[in-house]
């Protein structure tokens, strides 16, 4: 199953999501959608084990 990750990214923008977990193989995909997601900087991942990260939106583009 082919993930959207941009319209995955716009729902974390629009607050439809409130995170978005990536997996280590899903990662290439992901990375693809977010370089050209114009709020790129403003999606703030946290790594997890085993290559998993979690990303959520964050208005300042900083970690709080």
């Amino acid at each position: 199953m082919t993930q959207d990750y941009s319209q995955q990214l716009q729902a974390l923008v629009s607050g439809g999501l409130s995170s978005l977990t990536v997996t280590e193989k899903d990662f290439m995909s992901f990375r693809k959608a977010w370089l050209a997601f114009p709020q790129r900087k403003e999606i703030v991942g946290e790594a997890k084990r085993n290559g998993t990260v979690i990303y959520h939106f964050d208005e300042s583009g900083n970690v709080q």
